[in-house]
């Protein structure tokens, strides 16, 4: 069952725990002098290395099949490093081995390979990062533009902090649908509507939950509380032009979820990457004939799959990029800085605040008008 499987496999399960946010603190950690001793005995812990147990288990084992193979078809040395003849030396079945310039004449292919993959799966995370980084821009300038904006003397106090109140949550419930619309609906949908229910009006929150495309509905939502402002038609237009953006964020996300990097691009590098390690051993047959029965050849391969097959791995947990990324993180702030804006008044600090569009300031200069 392909749910079931999801939920069991750790490089599934892992990647909510690269939705990393720093701090001052952590970027002091980050470069830290010991970085390199401390990656290098964490090594064991890194999560892409774990999850790909299975593919260095096979060119490992294939490695170890190779040096026993040789060992009873070709020659072996015993404990005091004096050679003798396997068993089957004098067979017609050759020792295993390759020669290693093929491998070297294909490695530049690889090489461009799993650079281009690689790349292309940054500047999908790279991408998807900046769309959110627009999205927390854009709710506080929405909120501060609705908040300044904002026509007090035209209704009462109450029903301009329900206005504005309106407005935040509205902008915040957005956010909060996009962030469910591009997570899976086994980690989000509980969390997705327990939160809607808390923060909106039940009526608003049942009918965001059972629109086909819940984002879209949140935004018309948000429209209409712009709508609802009291101020001047052309300020209410700039406001609307601030929540435009959000559907190009929109649109640019759901891009990115629903286009991968080519699939035959991928499976063609899998396949080349696959079958260029497995034979491997092969060719580091002879080149590594020095160590005791050629036995390095195992920790070698070992090696050598953790970090090809690594950077592989790396490209495919990028390409993805929306659940590696702190969505939630970027939801619940802002919240915070949307309720927050909403709460200051004009003059509540005690700056003077001055309304020109009520004041006639050829009268206030002494102006009579004429010619």
């Amino acid at each position: 069952d392909l749910t079931e499987d999801i939920y069991q496999s750790y490089s599934e399960d892992s990647r909510k725990y690269r939705r990393t946010v720093f701090t001052h603190e952590d970027w002091v950690k980050h470069r830290s002098s010991n970085r390199f001793f401390r990656r290098l005995v964490t090594f064991g812990d890194s999560g892409i290395y774990k999850s790909l147990f299975k593919e260095v288990l096979a060119t490992t084992s294939i490695a170890a099949f190779i040096v026993a193979w040789n060992m009873l078809f070709g020659e072996y040395q015993d404990f005091q490093s004096v050679s003798h003849n396997g068993p089957f030396h004098d067979s017609v079945i050759p020792i295993l081995a390759l020669p290693l310039a093929p491998f070297t004449l294909s490695s530049p292919a690889l090489g461009l390979l799993l650079v281009f993959r690689t790349n292309t799966s940054y500047k999908r995370w790279d991408e998807a990062r900046k769309n959110w980084g627009m999205n927390i821009n854009h709710t506080r300038d929405l909120v501060r533009l609705g908040t300044a904006y904002y026509d007090r003397a035209a209704v009462s106090p109450e029903r301009a902090e329900e206005d504005l109140r309106r407005l935040a949550l509205n902008t915040w419930a957005f956010v909060r649908c996009m962030k469910r619309h591009l997570s899976p609906v086994w980690e989000d949908e509980e969390d997705f509507q327990k939160e809607l229910k808390e923060k909106l009006p039940l009526e608003q929150a049942e009918k965001i939950i059972a629109a086909a495309h819940r984002p879209n509905r949140a935004l018309q939502d948000l429209s209409t509380s712009i709508e609802n402002l009291p101020m001047h038609f052309m300020r209410r237009n700039e406001i609307h032009a601030a929540a435009t953006i959000f559907e190009d964020n929109l649109g640019s996300s759901e891009r990115l979820l629903s286009s991968p990097i080519p699939v035959f691009y991928s499976r063609h590098t899998a396949r080349f990457l696959s079958f260029w390690l497995l034979l491997l051993p092969l060719g580091l047959w002879g080149p590594l004939g020095d160590s005791w029965n050629h036995v390095n050849l195992i920790p070698t391969m070992s090696l050598l799959s953790i970090f090809l097959f690594g950077i592989e791995e790396l490209a495919t947990q990028l390409e993805e990029p929306f659940t590696i990324l702190p969505m939630q993180g970027f939801c619940d702030k802002i919240y915070n800085w949307c309720m927050e804006i909403v709460s200051f008044k004009p003059g509540d600090n005690g700056m003077p605040v001055y309304y020109y569009d009520n004041y006639n300031i050829d009268a206030l200069n002494g102006s009579t008008g004429g010619g």
